[in-house]
């Protein structure tokens, strides 16, 4: 089987929505826990930090998905840092969605 090499810029722009996927993941956290708080300490029906991280997060999953789909594709023509660059945001994203779908049966 011929090793199918990547076009000019390939891993480039793999790396980038890597980044801003890990970056937008990461932002969602705060709007996260600050919604949390306010939905558990004061009865107001207008939480806009909640939606603000479900944004965030849901635009870092598109990002993920846009690195990990040429990454795979060109697999075998791209350097191993590119390789894991371009799958772990998606990896890591599809293991905690795992470990928050099991946690409520084991406990």
């Amino acid at each position: 089987m011929a090793v199918v090499e990547p076009p000019f810029g390939t891993g480039r722009r793999i790396r980038n929505r890597a980044i801003w996927a890990v970056a937008l993941f990461a932002a969602s956290v705060a709007p996260a826990v600050v919604g949390l708080g306010i939905a558990k300490a004061t009865e107001e029906a207008t939480n806009l930090a909640q939606p603000l991280a479900l944004l965030f997060w849901i635009i870092g999953l598109l990002f993920a998905i846009a690195a990990a789909v040429p990454t795979l594709r060109y697999w075998d023509g791209l350097p191993g840092t590119t390789r894991w660059l371009g799958t772990l945001p998606l990896l890591s994203i599809s293991l905690l969605l795992t470990v928050a779908l099991l946690t409520p049966l084991l406990i």
